[in-house]
């Protein structure tokens, strides 16, 4: 590749994505820094307001480009990869469709831990919920990017000795592109996202960790983000989750149905201490989740055990039970 144009490459694949879109582009192009940086966007075949949005910002920014293909060559590893050879920055920076900067520093947080060793190939942010979502969601990302160290700090994971069971590697191999960036020339020709139907983030991640390079985690590069699911979706999110853990060779121990009774339980009653100590509800909001929130956890256990229970090699099954399916195609 020749010299870079801009430091970085903010790349959002979209589809249908209006609802956060014009909230992202605001706090994408507002960041305080001195790293040079474009913002490139590809959709898939939008049917709302989003290539409308995409337009009337490109003409108050020259920084802004727009790619535009069939929703059917739409692929979670196969975008980022045709992402990242479009890519004029030295650091291609991935967000979703629906993930706010939450600062106007993120962009600097997010690539600050490159300069710590060329061996940092990977660079995953922090996620704060949404303050509405769901409560079982907020709650279980909290505890996920919770783990991964303190607001103050940057944390590297490498492999090593003291990987000593699943559960350590699980952490240290952990990705999500929600809010990551990598080196342009490492995904170009390097390791490069696999074209799978779910997980993409998860093998990158692990991918990494086994080559020898090194991940980073950029808690002061947050966004806000969390998944806007009905309930009657739920179930299908956690089947598409669970088999996208399948196809990265972690496969967990199917749960009896005692054991998922035990766990809708377990997890109701907590929730349900939490939503009486938050702030971010109001007193109808937590009367309301009282009643819902343990409906999802239900929801969470049906599509684990559905996961667990369905051939891999089905893809006529995996099609019925997947949300990612629902995509319109062309």
């Amino acid at each position: 590749m020749s010299k870079p144009k801009y430091d970085a490459t903010i790349a959002i694949p979209t589809w249908n994505g209006e609802e956060y879109l014009k909230q992202i582009i605001d706090a994408v192009m507002t960041q305080k820094t001195e790293h040079s940086y474009e913002l490139l966007i590809v959709d898939s075949g939008s049917k709302d307001n989003t290539l409308t949005i995409v337009h009337e910002n490109m003409r108050r920014h020259k920084n802004i480009r727009l790619h535009e293909i069939p929703n059917s060559e739409f692929g979670h590893g196969k975008t980022r990869n045709l992402m990242a050879h479009m890519a004029q920055g030295k650091y291609v920076v991935y967000l979703s469709h629906d993930a706010i900067p939450a600062h106007d520093h993120w962009l600097d947080e997010m690539l600050a831990p490159f300069e710590l060793s060329d061996r940092v190939v990977g660079v995953m942010g922090k996620q704060e919920p949404r303050p509405y979502c769901i409560p079982m969601l907020k709650y279980e990302i909290r505890a996920v990017f919770g783990n991964f160290g303190p607001d103050f700090g940057t944390t590297l994971f490498y492999k090593g000795d003291f990987i000593t069971n699943d559960g350590i590697y699980d952490a240290v191999r952990f990705y999500s592109d929600v809010n990551s960036a990598a080196p342009r020339d490492f995904l170009v020709s390097k390791i490069s996202y696999r074209d799978v139907p779910y997980a993409e983030d998860q093998l990158y991640g692990q991918d990494v960790i086994e080559a020898g390079y090194l991940k980073a985690y950029a808690s002061r590069g947050m966004v806000v983000h969390s998944n806007d699911l009905l309930l009657k979706d739920y179930k299908k999110r956690m089947f598409d989750e669970v088999m996208g853990l399948r196809v990265t060779g972690k496969s967990p121990a199917l749960p009896s149905r005692g054991a998922v009774i035990k766990m809708i339980l377990k997890g109701s009653l907590r929730d349900m201490v939490r939503i009486s100590r938050d702030g971010q509800y109001s007193v109808k909001r937590k009367l309301y989740w009282y009643a819902v929130n343990p409906l999802f956890h239900i929801e969470k256990w049906r599509g684990v055990r559905l996961a667990m229970l369905t051939d891999m090699n089905d893809k006529r099954l995996a099609a019925k039970y997947s949300l990612e399916k629902t995509r319109k195609q062309d």
